[in-house]
Parts: C-alpha cells; structure tokens; sequence
C-alpha cells in the first residue's frame, strides 16, 4: 500500500531486522499435516478475538486490510472445511454492503472485490459475485489515458501504481471465470488483456523480473521499493486469466516473477521479509502474507517443487519463531514473536493456509 511511503521517506535503511537463527532442526521437526491444521485453527481463533461483530470488521486494523483478513478466513474454511466461520463472512457482508465496498481508493475496492469473490467461491452466495461486479464497475472509472492508459492509485488521479492495476487485473480475470454471461465475460476478459498489456509494457516490471511500486510524474518507472505483495498479486492474476483459452502461456511470466521474489525477497534461510521491517505500520504487516497466498494459487496451476518447499520454510518458520504463547504473530516471520494485530496476524496465517492447501491436495514435503 502505498501509503506505506510516508513512513519510509523519513528513513532510507533497508531492514532486515537481525533474524533469529533459522533451526537447522527445523525440517526434522515440521508439524504434521494434522498438527498444522490444528495450530492453524488456535491462531484463527486468536485472528478472530479482534473481530468487532458490529462493524463486522476487524479491530486495530484498516478498512483494506480487513477484506484481507476476511480472504484468510474464506480460504482457511475451504481448506479444511469448517463452516464455523460462515456467520462472519455474511455478518461482514451484511454490516458493510451499503457502501457497495466503494470508497476513494481502487485499491482498496480492488481488496473487497477479491475478498467477496472468494466468498461465492465458497458459498456459492450469488449475491457476493454481484457484489464484486459491481466494484469492478466502479474501478473501471479509474481508468484513463494517461500513461497511455492504467488505472489510477485514488479518485485523485495523482498517482498511478503497481497494486492498483493489478487488483483490477486480477478481479476482471477473476470475473470472467465466473460469468456465464457471453457478453459480460467478454468485457472483463477485454479489460484483463487490455490492463496486463499496458501492465508489461509501462515499465514497472524492471529487468529483475521484480515489480516496483509506481510510476512517476513522466509516467516512468519510478524505481519505488519492490514490496512482496506487488509480486503477489500479479501471480493470481496471470494464474486465473491462464485458465482462458490461449493463454497458458502467461504462466511464464509469473513464474519469472515468484522465482525473482524469492530470491530477492527473502534472507539467507529462505524466509520472505519486507524492507519495513520490524516498522512496518498499519500496511506493511499485510504483504507477505498476500504473496503467499497468491503463490499457492500459481502452485495449483504450475507445481514446481521449489515453490512448494518455500512455502512449507515460510510455514514451519511462522511456527517455530514467530508465534507468542497466545497464538498470535508478528511481522517477522524468522522471529522472535513481537505485538501482534489482525494485519500481522492475517499475514502470518495466509502462509500457514498455503502449506496446508498444498498438503491437503497432496503436495508432499
């Protein structure tokens, strides 16, 4: 999130916080498929302790990153198939929908279009996946020539970024696979290709095959920190518009983008930080975690054993260092444990629902 940059533009130090020694032990005593889950379940509990029922959001956090949090309480309930928390997801819904989850920023609208996605997904609820139309909808009116075309950071129009245009690459893709609409699937998939287009060719992809954060005045790249989760979100993105017809071959291109994350992202035990850290706000906590959770969507569609073991590391990390007594997380996923929100705390689980996806669709360590 960008406003992340007003932190940071007090301090250049690049931070990666002193982690604790990584275990070599550590692999030898990974938790099982079975113990994962369970302690999985304890730290969602713990998640769920800052819920506010009647805002139907999440205490000590923001308004985008609770539509986060509410995406690793949906994907935790279909990995392990626990309808408990199913009275949140429609209390969240009912609390909020008469915004229509629309405010000044795409960004954020771009979270709760994902976020309720995700809910018909589990659902079925078609009253979610109209929801999520109808943000798109409004997205599209961040949209213009400037640049040559791209979407707007904020109503505003001063900035245009990377997480932006690819939440709304990601939800047009997202869409068009869910429509049985000809026409209506025919628009999102024109506005998928369209944003990736323009996407790959403005210049925030750098030549490390890393995303930066935006561009600048003269619409270049603006060489902004590479944050994990601007190559996050892109993987879910190319991973879902794959699906369609003739484009397989994207896939190539996220791939390139998980491989550079993860080699450039990550210190020398192989566990994912942000240059943030341990300061990271009330944005940052959230990052990691949505690279994560967007790894495993491009790990179904392409298994390779390097992203799979880099999952289960992240995981097995979380753990070992980075949980309290309490089964709460910090921002540090090498440790030790420090104060916890629901922004960390989320983080932390969307790595912990990626090993278990992985393990409960067969993905062995």
């Amino acid at each position: 999130m960008t406003r992340i940059l007003r932190y940071l533009a007090a301090s250049s130090v690049l931070i990666f916080a002193c982690p604790a020694p990584f275990s070599l032990a550590l692999a030898a005593s990974s938790p099982s498929a079975g113990d994962m889950a369970r302690e999985t379940h304890l730290a969602v509990n713990r998640l769920q302790q800052w819920y506010d029922p009647k805002s139907g959001l999440w205490k000590q956090t923001g308004w985008w990153n609770s539509a986060n949090v509410l995406t690793v309480l949906i994907d935790f309930s279909r990995v392990t198939g626990t309808t408990e928390y199913d009275g949140v997801i429609a209390r969240t819904y009912a609390a909020n929908v008469k915004s229509g989850f629309i405010n000044d920023y795409y960004d954020d609208e771009g979270w709760w279009a994902l976020a309720w996605i995700d809910a018909y997904d589990l659902t079925g609820k078609r009253p979610y996946l109209n929801t999520a139309a109808s943000i798109f909808g409004d997205m599209t009116g961040g949209w213009d020539q400037t640049c040559g075309g791209g979407l707007w950071w904020s109503r505003k129009r001063r900035y245009k970024n990377a997480v932006a245009n690819e939440l709304f690459f990601s939800v047009a893709a997202h869409l068009a696979n869910r429509t049985g609409n000809v026409s209506e699937r025919n628009n999102y998939l024109d506005w998928a290709v369209r944003e990736w287009t323009w996407f790959r060719h403005v210049g925030m992809m750098e030549h490390d095959h890393l995303i930066s954060d935006g561009l600048n005045a003269q619409c270049g790249d603006n060489h902004g920190r590479k944050w994990s989760y601007n190559q996050g979100v892109i993987l879910g993105g190319l991973a879902e518009l794959s699906r369609q017809p003739g484009q397989r071959g994207l896939l190539r291109y996220a791939s390139r983008i998980a491989d550079a994350a993860i080699h450039g992202l990550t210190d020398q035990n192989g566990i994912l930080h942000d240059a943030c850290e341990p300061r990271c706000g009330s944005d940052g906590t959230q990052f990691k975690g949505i690279f994560m959770r967007n790894l495993a969507v491009l790990y179904r569609q392409r298994h390779r054993v390097a992203w799979k073991r880099f999952i289960f590391r992240n995981a097995d990390s979380i753990l070992a260092h980075d949980q309290a007594a309490d089964h709460s997380f910090g921002v540090i996923w090498s440790g030790p444990p420090a104060a916890a929100d629901p922004s960390a705390q989320s983080s932390a689980l969307d790595a912990l629902v990626a090993a278990i996806q992985i393990e409960h669709e067969g993905g062995t360590r």
